[in-house]
């Protein structure tokens, strides 16, 4: 399964607001009400999707394989309730579609994300994930991130636990 990566641009708002919702559904769908998961999903829509990929505080890397979305990371400021100590980059969104997971597809999207991030100038990278992610959770803790804080992440109307996690570059 070979997947070719690329920089998203607004013309490709349709393919990332699909993804965007669809990787969320996957994921953690089976825990909200369909209300408060039709709160959420609004961040995907197109029109949002087409000014954060038009933005240049943000950068989307977009994986595809036989013509469809694979994985894709997003990146910008900071905007978790953590003291950034210099400039920080906070990892938005890392998300792999089922069927591509365990093919390998994280490392090189998060070496991505670390080149990018000191590209930019960081010298940190912060992150926000789900307690109850534990997969997610060990995969950064293999990359050096480190727990940094909580936050309350809003999924319509719930509330879900995250932990704030950093990595100094």
């Amino acid at each position: 399964m070979t997947v070719q990566w690329r920089k998203a641009g607004p013309e490709d708002a349709a393919i990332m607001a699909a993804i965007g919702r669809e990787t969320f559904v996957e994921t953690f769908g089976n825990l909200y009400t369909p209300e408060d998961l039709a709160a959420f999903l609004v961040n995907h829509s197109e029109e949002k999707w087409r000014a954060d990929l038009a933005d240049p505080e943000y950068s989307i890397r977009l994986g595809e394989s036989d013509g469809r979305a694979a994985a894709y990371a997003k990146i910008g400021p900071p905007s978790l309730p953590l003291e950034a100590k210099g400039p920080t980059i906070e990892l938005r969104q890392f998300y792999i579609r089922k069927p591509w997971q365990g093919a390998g597809l994280a490392p090189p999207l998060m070496e991505w994300v670390l080149a990018e991030a000191r590209a930019r100038g960081a010298v940190a990278v912060q992150l926000s994930v789900f307690t109850e992610n534990v997969r997610a959770r060990r995969f950064y803790e293999r990359y050096g991130f480190e727990y940094a804080g909580e936050n309350k992440f809003m999924v319509g109307n719930q509330a879900d636990d995250d932990l704030i996690m950093r990595l100094n570059l």
